[in-house]
């Protein structure tokens, strides 16, 4: 994937070999798919997947930088 600005969003990172592209994670990713969903079905509040999530990757994402990209998740 190209990178577009500043900012790595949540399941990649830099490629090493090039600054101009990213990486996926994998493990990232599906973790953030199984939050959207869950966050859908109303499962999960968006302060609860936010939480799992640094849990499960490591990684933050604030509650209200998830609700972004599950409203953006045209599923």
């Amino acid at each position: 994937m190209r990178r577009s600005s500043s900012t790595i969003p949540f399941g990649y990172k830099l490629d090493e070999k090039n600054d101009a592209l990213l990486e996926p994670i994998l493990k990232e990713i599906e973790a953030l798919d199984m939050v959207v969903d869950l966050i859908k079905s109303e499962s999960l509040s968006l302060r609860e997947g936010s939480i799992w999530l640094e849990y499960q990757t490591g990684r933050k994402l604030s509650h209200s930088g998830l609700k972004k990209i599950a409203s953006k998740d045209a599923r």
